[in-house]
């Protein structure tokens, strides 16, 4: 097949064309551009897909629902969400709204990083070599039968010389052989993590806990859980968000040292949440460090509508580095902590700069992550993924479940990262190949107590399936101390899923089902 493509600063363009094939594995285009402004690199090529074939497109971030799709399947982005709603909500600032088209026709879709075409048990996939000159964006027209590669770089200052365009990497084969070579040809490794199974309390307590509703579920979970699990302290600990040197006095009077100590003699790892790239406009952190927000043309770049409304810190302000550096030895070293979960990642990096692409500044802003935690667990979560890679421990790979099957019908209408238990199992088992590969995947919290709770048995079961097969780290919010005897056999046949679970299989061509092999007895579960 001919890929033409188009790469220039705005001193000069180049047109060039390569041949390429669904099999030929490693392609680095690096044509000589004059010194300048990089405009986005672009190539096409003609890329056919059967009337039964199924196509993945990667979604932005972690929470960008990113099921597979049949050839005339539609991809929705924002615009339908009148621009007043979509302006005080934030709506287009949780994905890629800001700097991606959707044009809302069936057959067209595009994704970030990797795609697949996948007709049966055989994968044509292509996925990026390196994100740091820019994301690769992928674009498929399923009408016109092309496929489009755009380098996300524009606006960056190239020296001249060689400028690598595409690094693209094409292979055909079964999902193990396929994934299996693009890690290896990116010379990627998933951290040597402890897989790991826990409670987190965010899905029943949400932000209100203190250290007696923390305390009592402890109780419930250091019976339950093994040595070595994980019991994670989710949002609502701290004053306001961006505030994290200190814990909520009201809620936490004592602080969190000595629960963290406490968690520790039971023989239980400890975690505890953070955003650290934003805070929001009740935080002391925004009121007395105005310098330290992003901003854009002139003003704080606004996330979005969680809490009183959050706002992006700028990693490039030392300030704002020291104080992050202080948070984490403050939460790993002083506290104790074994593990943090660091949420809403994706706002340390909405635009690059001059100086490098929008990928290079979120791969940036992964790298300080990981040394001010040093070997500490990292669970990143609201991310790009590719930028992750082989640097968090853990990362989530779908959006929050909910506390029932997908959300009221008008949260529907809204933006592909909403809340919904439906979505965040389509990217439990879409993005499974990650797992193991990139990093532990986690798949969000199972679900089965029978208050403050409307998903049905079967539901349940269908979500505690998808993650138990496809995960790294299993983790729980339920009120296990107030469990029925028949929902403690049920947690403890998810434990054993996730422990034991053989000849695990997907089935995504006549609906979407889960089989596997446990305790000597097969398993089907339709998802839908």
């Amino acid at each position: 097949m001919n890929m033409r493509y188009l790469a220039g600063t705005d001193s000069g363009k180049v047109s060039l064309q390569t041949e390429v094939s669904p099999d030929c594995g490693v392609v680095n285009l690096c044509p000589e551009l004059p010194a300048g402004v990089l405009e986005d690199a672009v190539a096409e090529l003609t890329w056919t897909m059967a009337e039964d074939e199924k196509l993945f497109m990667n979604g932005y971030q972690t929470w960008t629902h990113s099921p597979e799709m049949g050839k005339r399947d539609r991809m929705r982005g924002v615009d339908q969400v009148p621009g007043p709603i979509r302006k005080h909500f934030g709506l287009d600032r949780y994905g890629d709204y800001h700097f991606v088209s959707y044009s809302d026709k069936k057959g067209q879709s595009h994704g970030f990083s990797y795609c697949y075409f996948r007709k049966g048990d055989t994968y044509r996939l292509i996925g990026s070599l390196d994100e740091t000159p820019g994301y690769t964006i992928f674009a498929y027209d399923s009408a016109a039968e092309k496929l489009t590669i755009r380098r996300d770089c524009a606006g960056v200052r190239h020296n001249g010389g060689r400028f690598h365009a595409f690094d693209l990497f094409f292979a055909q084969g079964g999902e193990r052989e396929v994934f299996d070579a693009w890690f290896a040809a990116m010379g990627c490794r998933a951290r040597q993590a402890p897989r790991l199974t826990g409670y987190s309390s965010w899905y029943n307590r949400y932000q209100n806990i203190s250290d007696a509703s923390v305390r009592e579920d402890l109780e419930g979970y250091r019976k339950m859980l093994p040595k070595g699990g994980l019991f994670q302290i989710d949002d609502g600990w701290e004053p306001a968000v961006g505030d994290w040197l200190e814990t909520d006095t009201a809620k936490f009077p004592e602080g969190l040292r000595g629960f963290a100590e406490e968690c520790h003699g039971d023989g239980l790892r400890t975690g505890l949440w953070l955003a650290p790239f934003v805070c929001e406009s009740k935080s002391a952190i925004y009121r007395e460090h105005p310098d330290w927000l992003l901003r854009v043309n002139g003003e704080p770049w606004y996330c979005g509508c969680n809490w009183s409304g959050f706002y992006a810190l700028d990693i490039d302000n030392q300030e704002v580095q020291a104080y992050l550096k202080n948070v984490f030895h403050r939460v790993l070293e002083d506290w104790g902590f074994d593990l943090v979960k660091l949420d809403f990642l994706y706002a340390a990096a909405p635009f690059g700069s001059e100086r490098e692409s929008r990928a290079a500044r979120m791969a940036r802003a992964m790298a300080l992550l990981r040394q001010w935690c040093g070997d500490k667990l990292i669970l990143g979560c609201g991310v790009p993924l590719m930028p992750c890679f082989g640097v968090v421990d853990y990362c989530r790979i779908g959006c929050d479940v909910s506390l029932d099957w997908d959300d009221k019908w008008f949260m529907r209408l809204i933006h592909r990262e909403r809340v919904s238990t439906r979505q965040s199992i389509d990217n439990t088992i879409f993005r499974r190949q990650l797992n193991g590969r990139a990093f532990g995947n986690d798949p969000d919290v199972f679900l089965l107590r029978d208050e403050n709770c409307t998903l049905t048995p079967a539901e349940k079961r269908k979500l505690a399936a998808a993650n138990g097969c496809f995960s790294q780290i299993l983790l729980c919010s339920d009120p296990v101390e107030r469990y029925s005897a028949e929902n403690r056999e049920r947690y403890a046949w998810v434990q054993r899923l996730f422990d034991r679970a053989e000849e695990i299989k997907t089935e995504a061509d006549n609906g979407l089902s889960i089989g596997f092999r446990l305790d000597g007895k097969r398993y089907s579960i339709r998802i839908r």
